[in-house]
């Protein structure tokens, strides 16, 4: 087979789509950060322009002074997702290595049943949780909307996947310096585990701040909110105000931005590692 790399119009013809599928993915982003800089009445008026006639930081000024609970619903947003992304590759990676490692009774059941989790969309679970969180009065909570989250059974699956290509030597070399099971995890597994951990947490984390069906079933104190759920509140009966919208949206959107930007160069290395036998 030609190697792509060998033929040069091969080379051009795929740097030639992959610009054109980024122009086509930044366009919307594109109008969206000019609309934030644009006035209500600009917006609505139907013009295709993308650099805005009347430019304004007003839209800002609004979100940042006159929203009194702005930064209480991104501090939500940043506690909650923190918290699911921390407790995310803490439980994922501890059950990824169980499930690749160790022997116990009832290992090929659970990862049986993980699999079959999979295949479950995460709306049918919706009003069970709901029922759960009411019974034990943890509706509009941090724990409500942190716990049933701290788990997933993808990058179990995910973190399996990459233990099992993870080189045994290193672990029976430190079993054999004395250290314990748990002790190898921490000190050997983990450390070594970045790739995987790194892709795990941009998913996990982008997921939990983007949530926006978990909070609208269990939150209802706007102090609760989190910022997909308050940007939701500009968005009136009879009028949606776009322009604010549009600039808490360029506000939501830097933190998830930053987070890939950082972990994208583990991306490669965990496909790698992660793609390997069963």
């Amino acid at each position: 087979m030609t190697s792509i790399s060998r033929t040069p119009w091969l080379k051009g013809l795929l740097y030639l789509v992959l610009t054109l599928y980024a122009v086509i993915t930044l366009i919307p982003f594109v109008w969206a950060l000019s609309a934030s800089f644009k006035p209500l009445s600009e917006i609505v008026s139907g013009e295709s322009n993308f650099l805005p006639h009347n430019f304004t930081l007003d839209n800002y000024k609004q979100i940042f002074l006159q929203e009194p609970l702005f930064f209480r619903w991104l501090f939500n947003s940043v506690f909650i997702a923190a918290c699911v992304t921390i407790l995310n590759l803490l439980f994922n990676s501890m059950a990824g290595y169980a499930l690749a490692r160790l022997r116990f009774q009832g290992k090929r059941f659970w990862f049986i049943l993980i699999l079959a989790v999979l295949a479950v969309p995460a709306q049918v679970t919706l009003i069970p949780t709901f029922l759960i969180l009411k019974a034990i009065g943890w509706l509009n909570s941090y724990q409500g909307m942190i716990v049933p989250s701290i788990v997933n059974a993808t990058f179990i699956f995910m973190m399996r996947q990459f233990f099992i290509n993870f080189p045994k030597e290193l672990e029976e070399a430190a079993q054999l310096d004395g250290l314990t099971p748990f002790g190898i995890f921490r000190y050997i597994v983990l450390p070594l585990a970045k790739p995987a951990l790194a892709a795990q947490a941009v998913f996990v984390f982008m997921g939990s701040w983007n949530n926006f069906l978990l909070p609208v079933v269990i939150l209802f104190d706007p102090e609760m909110f989190t910022l997909p759920l308050g940007l939701n509140t500009f968005k009136g009966q009879y009028i949606s105000y776009w322009n604010y919208i549009m600039a808490a949206s360029m506000v939501f959107t830097l933190p998830a931005l930053s987070i890939y930007a950082f972990f994208n160069r583990y991306f490669i290395q965990s496909v790698t590692f992660t793609g390997g036998k069963g």
